[in-house]
């Protein structure tokens, strides 16, 4: 596996599926159709939030909030005032949401966050909050379905942030293709990782670097 995949910097590693209208490594859409279509079965139509996100979208995203364009939230949802933290606490709050430009599992086309769209109106503005995803929010019956189907012995994805390590919060929307990402986890490294951070325009670099050992152990190698 070269580094350009593993850390999305590679866009030909991954195919636009019309159907989920989002870019995908090309072994993940197949079982995701067929994912969707026993979903379709049980009265849902699971639709694609994202699925691919390559390293300039997630730096992009990244040094918007540190900077302040764009909000970052605390585990109960609510804003957090980034003018009054040191740049240490600005890190931790990012990350509690955002994964670090380069260590994003949706670098790979094996990581997609999904909700049901058949709940939902054009007007709805989807969160991606854990509060959507219970009663009596919109894709609480669709969660507790996923959650049945990914039990089963076969099906090949599964839930990385399904439960509050003190890292990433929980995220019951985010599916990753076991196959091919437990392939692509074993291969990052720390090292990979301090090197494409160290010749990258981001914000927070000193804090992040500083950090980064504690990064990689809490946020990233979770497997």
């Amino acid at each position: 596996m070269n580094k350009e995949r593993l850390l999305g910097l590679d866009d030909n590693s991954v195919v636009y599926d019309d159907h989920f209208k989002q870019f995908l490594h090309p072994d993940v859409i197949v079982p995701l159709q067929e994912l969707s279509r026993v979903a379709a079965e049980a009265g849902f139509l699971l639709a694609l939030a994202s699925g691919y996100r390559n390293f300039s979208r997630q730096l992009l995203i990244w040094n918007q909030k540190v900077s302040g364009a764009r909000a970052v939230y605390d585990s109960e949802g609510n804003i957090v005032n980034m003018t009054i933290l040191s740049d240490d606490e600005k890190l931790w709050a990012i990350l509690r949401w955002s994964a670090l430009p380069g260590a994003s599992r949706h670098h790979w086309g094996t990581d997609v966050d999904i909700y049901d769209r058949s709940k939902i109106d054009a007007n709805y503005q989807l969160q991606l909050t854990v509060a959507e995803t219970v009663e009596p929010r919109p894709f609480a019956e669709f969660h507790l379905w996923l959650t049945e189907k990914l039990a089963e012995k076969n099906c090949p994805f599964y839930r990385p942030y399904a439960v509050d390590k003190g890292g990433v919060a929980p995220e019951p929307w985010h599916l990753s293709y076991t196959p091919v990402a437990n392939q692509m986890s074993a291969q990052f490294s720390l090292d990979l990782l301090v090197e494409q951070i160290q010749q990258t325009d981001i914000l927070l670099k000193e804090s992040i670097l500083r950090n980064i050992e504690e990064i990689y152990q809490r946020f990233i190698k979770i497997d």
